[in-house]
């Protein structure tokens, strides 16, 4: 497929003008990408060279690129003309205004009849299922009559408090199938934090599980289902999926019923698909910041599908046949993102659970995993742990890893390509639950610069602007979007006017996305992402990424993790890192002082915190992004506001009134 740039990854000290891998002449010929590239040329009759002319052309011809996109990929479905209108307003463009097309029709599009793996599951070492693409769509067909059957109309919604399952794709498909608005969270959400998100939207049915499995032990779900349908009134059904008994008892629980005796009261066979208008609500996710009761983000049918199809096929490579992975929970936009695999024909690989030690590479060998999909946090702590899946396991399917969550360090870059597989495209990718999608991510016909995302999205004008708002290069600025794209979101819900919408994106630069990403282009066209600016450290004036100091502590091998924010202090900002330590480790000024050599040495004495603390947890939202802001606002004795979007809120009890921190 590839030819590694070298043989294993560099020192961290290697000069960054060779690349850690380059796909082979063979693999770049055989490229979605390339073939997508070659039809473009020929249809609009133009010169492109290479993908980073695609790109180009993509972002100053946006509608051509869109038609193209929804051409190649065959989409089922009344395109209509224009493909859009009001390109130069953000918000108020709108793309394929008159096209008629269905989410779930795409999805389900290589199922009927068809006897190979649709979905393949694993819930720790507890449950493992298969799931043929003929019993998928025969399950989607039942859930669908089902909810006709209970009433449901375009527009209303679904929700799902289920883990990550093959019900909650079932469930998200069946909606979708019959035009209803499908939202979800994972079952480790406390009763507040479910009612915050669902309460907002009203659901008429609720899918939940039992339980879950997590480090081998059941955690029941149903009491504090019960405690939610009690403030939930719009809930009209419930259906349980047995997940941790076969048999739950759902006697003593109002307006319940087993999920596979509502299916089995319908006959199944023909699914009747409502083709709906493009931009007809899909999704409803929920921010995870904790400033407040989240944002209700509301994105649709066809921009969901078009811009999904266009990161699978192209920058991801995905074809007919292949193994798609990512370790996601229903609470992340990256199951999302995921489940939408289905519409380019792979098998998705589902995995529910701890991730713990090796099971998610015994879960790639096992099952021949294509794309792997994984968090960056994740990949750091199996560099911690020492794990070195290149000598334990038989990775050979694997063409392509994906990171996101947070940004990959460069150590992490090195550790991908030492320990775990040298011919592989990794690709860092970023975005956003915002998007539904991403804004930078691979490129399987380009190299992979250690520490870099390869490049921008097709059809998405991503620039870096400076504090002058000019576009930049080979500096740091704010992550902006120029010009419309599909999956930008239809709205927030009950946002009359669309105030609170217009005010999270477009209120620093008006009719341009500002994102809230402290990042850099660099000289390869990559990106390299530094944390969210509103993180961004301000000492003396001067802006520094969290990121920056991250990359730095946590190569040291006694620290497991840290968390790093600016604290006032004397009319200025001062900072303070806190640091999660190896058992038995205890933070001595030697340890400091090592600490601070390492960022002093790497980045400026700027970088350089003024404290250093030891903490034994760090508090992080419920996908697993550390919650700088949140750890802020503790230290300065400020309320946290939305404490349910966080997986573990004691945490931040650690960060009260912290002696070291009053000199």
């Amino acid at each position: 497929m590839s030819e590694p740039a070298q043989t294993g990854a560099p020192d961290a000290g290697t000069l960054a003008h060779e690349p850690l891998w380059r796909p082979s002449e063979a693999a770049v010929a055989a490229a979605n990408m390339t073939k997508f590239r070659t039809q473009v040329a020929r249809d609009w009759q133009i010169g492109l060279k290479d993908t980073d002319a695609l790109w180009a052309w993509s972002t100053e011809q946006v509608d051509r690129f869109w038609t193209s996109l929804w051409r190649s990929c065959d989409v089922i479905g009344e395109m209509g003309r224009p493909a859009l209108i009001n390109g130069d307003k953000m918000p108020g463009a709108q793309f394929f205004p008159n096209a008629k097309l269905n989410w779930a029709e795409n999805l389900l599009r290589f199922s009927r009849g068809n006897p190979r793996d649709a979905i393949v599951f694993w819930g720790e070492d507890k449950v493992k299922r298969r799931i043929a693409h003929a019993e998928l769509w025969d399950d989607v067909a039942r859930l669908a009559q089902y909810f006709r059957w209970l009433g449901l109309e375009p527009g209303d919604r679904v929700a799902g408090f289920v883990p990550n399952m093959p019900e909650s794709i079932i469930g998200a498909l069946a909606a979708a199938s019959i035009g209803c608005i499908w939202s979800s969270c994972s079952p480790d959400f406390g009763v507040q934090g479910v009612l915050d998100r669902f309460g907002q939207i009203e659901p008429k049915v609720l899918l939940t599980a039992d339980g879950y499995w997590y480090n081998g032990k059941p955690q029941n779900s149903l009491a504090r289902v019960q405690e939610v349908l009690a403030k939930l009134p719009s809930v009209q059904q419930v259906l349980v999926i047995p997940y941790l008994n076969n048999h739950p008892d759902i006697a003593q629980m109002p307006r319940a019923k087993l999920f596979r005796e509502a299916l089995n009261e319908q006959t199944g066979g023909e699914i009747s698909f409502d083709r709906v208008p493009f931009n007809h609500p899909l999704f409803i996710m929920y921010s995870s910041g904790t400033t407040g009761v989240p944002k209700c983000i509301v994105h649709g049918q066809g921009g969901t599908l078009l811009q999904h199809l266009k990161e699978h096929r192209l920058h991801c490579d995905i074809k007919p046949g292949d193994r798609m992975f990512y370790f996601t929970t229903c609470g992340w936009m990256m199951w999302n993102w995921l489940i939408s695999g289905l519409a380019s024909g792979a098998t998705l690989l589902l995995f529910d659970g701890s991730p713990a030690g090796n099971i998610l590479f015994d879960f790639a060998q096992a099952e021949k995993c294509t794309m792997f999909g994984t968090s960056a946090k994740w990949i750091d702590a199996c560099a911690k742990a020492g794990l070195e899946p290149k000598k334990t396991h038989d990775l050979s399917t694997v063409r392509m890893i994906t990171s996101t969550g947070s940004p990959l360090a460069p150590e992490s870059f090195d550790y991908i390509y030492e320990k775990v597989k040298t011919d592989v495209c990794l690709s860092s990718i970023s975005g956003g639950t915002d998007i539904v999608s991403c804004f930078m991510l691979g490129n399987p016909t380009g190299p992979v610069w250690r520490g870099e995302i390869q490049m921008r999205g097709l059809g998405l004008k991503v620039e870096v602007w400076n504090d002058e708002g000019k576009p930049v290069s080979g500096e740091k600025g704010e992550l902006v979007c120029t010009k419309p794209f599909p999956s930008m979101p239809v709205g927030f819900w009950n946002d009359e006017g669309g105030k609170r919408y217009k005010a999270a994106y477009f209120e620093k630069y008006p009719n341009i996305w500002h994102h809230g990403d402290y990042v850099e282009l660099t000289a390869h066209g990559g990106i390299i992402v530094y944390g969210r600016s509103d993180a961004v450290l301000n000492p003396g004036g001067v802006r520094i990424g969290t990121a920056e100091i991250y990359r730095q502590v946590e190569q040291l091998p006694e620290i497991l993790e840290s968390i790093v924010i600016g604290q006032d202090w004397q009319n200025d900002v001062r900072v303070v890192l806190f640091v999660r330590l190896r058992d038995g480790v205890k933070l001595d000024e030697a340890l400091k002082d090592r600490i601070k050599a390492q960022i002093r040495a790497n980045t400026t004495p700027r970088h350089v915190p003024a404290k250093i603390v030891a903490v034994v947890d760090i508090p992080r939202t419920k996908s697993g992004k550390i919650t700088e802001l949140a750890v802020r606002d503790t230290v300065h004795g400020l309320a946290v506001k939305n404490k349910e979007a966080l997986a573990n809120p004691e945490a931040l009890d650690l960060y009260v009134d912290i002696a070291e921190l009053k000199s």
